[in-house]
Parts: C-alpha cells; structure tokens; sequence
C-alpha cells in the first residue's frame, strides 16, 4: 500500500501512485494529464467527460473515451449544439459511452450555450483561472493535493453563470488539473519535469 508518495513503476521512474494502476493510466499521465491544453472544442471536450466522470472512476471514461468521441461527433462544440432528442436517444442506446441522462442532456445544453458564445471565449474563461504556479508548492505526497480550490470555486461560479451545467467545484478543479492550468504531479515524479 502507497503512504502517497511517488511510486517506482515497471521502468524504475517514479510517479503519481495513481497512475500505476493500469497500463491505459500510466500512459494517460505520462503523456497528457497535466500538459496544457487550449482551443474551445478541446476544452468542452474535457469538460465534458469531467461531468460524466463524477461519482465514477477515471480510468472508466479513459477507456471509453473513443466511444465518446464518436458518439459526441469528436465534441465539436458547433455539432453538439445541434443535437436533438433523436440524438439523445441515440446516445441513450450508446453502449459505447456512459448512458446517464443527465450528464447527456447537460453535454447537449452545454454545447448550445457554448455556440452562442464568441469563439475563444471557453479557453479564455478557463486559462482566467489558473492560479501562479509560484505560488504553489510542488506536492510531496496525494494527501497534499486539494480536491478543491478557490480558483476552481471561482471557475466554477462563472462557467455556471454563463449557463453551463455540470460544473461544480471539483469537477471543475479536475478539469484543471488535467488541462495543465495547475502540476499536481508529485514533486519526485518523473513527469513533473516532462515538457
């Protein structure tokens, strides 16, 4: 049993004890958890599999994510916001993704308030809210990474008041930490230094 500190995986690298669960996790951290993203269609579709990812384990959307993908016309936000209720039945029936009605209703109702906003607009809000790495210590063990934060509080409250749904504090600090506005790898882990 981890005490929360990096963990030597197969190769001899440490790394967040989270991620030597699976092969399909290691990967995942290694090469994206972490790493900035940008672009609005990228950052829906991370928020998106955030929302449907509450009350479940990660590594159930990581292995479904190409089945959202495709479900979810690659989360191309102008797509999306086309979606009927033809579409949400089609999703319904989608064994390929996680078949919660909310979580597809708001993914829908996201994606139209998203249309209406102007292009750039979701990068700009989210990237708003990253708070100063300099101010945040590298984090020794799991036990001193928040699930919360006041910036992701923050966040949380303006994607909500720009009518988006799903959103609440922690997911919202989850999509931070996998978007790369914070590094919450350990600090001996060999991908905290990775570019």
């Amino acid at each position: 049993m981890s005490d929360g500190t990096a963990v030597a995986g197969p190769d001899g690298a440490l790394r967040c004890p989270w991620a030597l669960s699976t092969p399909d996790y290691v990967t995942y951290h290694d090469e994206e958890w972490g790493r900035p993203v940008h672009g609005d269609d990228a950052l829906f579709e991370r928020l998106s599999l955030e929302a449907f990812q509450s009350g479940l384990s990660w590594i159930t959307i990581l292995r479904r994510r190409e089945g959202f993908r495709a479900a979810f016309a690659g989360f191309e936000i102008a797509k999306v916001a086309t979606f009927t209720d033809a579409d949400k039945d089609r999703l319904l029936a989608d064994a390929g993704i996680i078949r919660n009605g909310a979580k597809i209703e708001a993914t829908m109702a996201n994606a139209r308030a998203l249309a209406e906003w102007t292009p750039g607009d979701l990068d700009d809000l989210i990237w708003s809210h990253a708070p100063d790495p300099a101010a945040r210590p590298a984090p020794k063990t799991l036990a001193d990474v928040p699930a919360v934060t006041p910036e992701s509080t923050a966040l949380s409250k303006a994607l909500k008041k720009r009518g988006l749904r799903f959103v609440g504090p922690t997911t919202a600090y989850a999509l931070m930490q996998a978007c790369g506005l914070v590094d919450d790898h350990l600090q001996a882990c060999v991908a905290r230094s990775a570019p």
